[in-house]
């Protein structure tokens, strides 16, 4: 069985997920503790970053590279077109939303952790007794916008990430207005990169994810909660609802203790 190393909360992890269910192959999720998983991570595949791939003998690390690799070795339901000018504008769409959407969505979701209380305290797993979460969801945006310069999340990169994103959901709306998919009426690598980066911006709902039920459906304040951006949603939940199958919980590595999917947001921020 294919074998993939992630974080439950990683969106790169989410697209290769999409991936795999659309073409119906049977993975098991192996959650990597960040720290000692990533010391047999790196054994595992030179590096230390998810998602990865192990199918067998073969180990294939990078949501791109992985991409690529499925679609070879599991041709059934192609996911890059055949056709040259609809492969070369599928791989412009996906390399754009692995470095505008991708980079940008975690810069704004690290913002509405600082910002918005009910976000960061739905992060939390159940287990956290109430009156810590009440502390946790108390601590000042201010202090931990200053937090964030020394990682370059800082109040203004925050802010130019949520202008950049805005324009790029505002092109998808457009794209989306009168065909299915981004590249016509068959969803290609494009469509699931787009999905799964944006996966910050607003978490899905249903039983994809193995997160706090608290968390699903929040997102990015000021794209999430208003009406401009519907559209994009609309069609990602639809994309979701066809395709994405329920979410078991992930295993650890061997050699590792399991890590809580919600208790991680550090390695969200660090590790991929």
């Amino acid at each position: 069985m294919l074998e993939l190393y992630q974080f439950e909360m990683s969106h790169f992890a989410e697209k290769v997920r999409l991936i795999l269910d659309y073409k119906g192959l049977e993975y098991r999720k192996i959650e990597v503790t960040p720290g000692v998983g990533q010391i047999e991570l790196f054994q595992l595949s030179g590096q230390r970053q998810v998602p990865v791939l192990r199918d067998g003998g073969e180990v294939i690390s990078d949501s791109t590279k992985i991409a690529d690799y499925l679609d070879k070795k599991y041709p059934e339901k192609p996911i890059i077109p055949a056709d040259p000018t609809q492969k070369g504008l599928c791989l412009l769409m996906e390399q754009w939303a692995d470095e505008s959407i991708g980079l940008n969505a975690r810069k704004a979701f690290v913002g509405s952790v600082s910002t918005n209380q009910s976000f960061r305290t739905a992060l939390l797993p159940n287990s956290v007794p109430d009156m810590l979460k009440d502390a946790i969801g108390a601590i000042p945006g201010e202090f931990l916008s200053v937090l964030g310069l020394g990682v370059g999340m800082g109040p203004d990169a925050v802010k130019s990430a949520q202008e950049a994103l805005k324009r790029d959901l505002t092109a998808l709306c457009f794209i989306l207005m009168e065909q299915p998919y981004l590249l016509g009426d068959t969803p290609t690598l494009a469509d699931f990169s787009v999905a799964g980066l944006s996966m910050y911006l607003k978490f899905p709902t249903g039983p994809y994810l193995s997160i706090p039920e608290a968390l699903k459906g929040q997102g990015v304040s000021g794209i999430a909660d208003i009406g401009t951006f519907e559209p994009f949603f609309v069609w990602r939940d639809k994309l979701y609802a066809d395709f994405r199958k329920s979410s078991p919980f992930a295993t650890a590595p061997s050699g590792a203790q399991p890590q809580s999917t919600s208790s991680s947001t550090s390695s969200v921020i660090h590790n991929f």
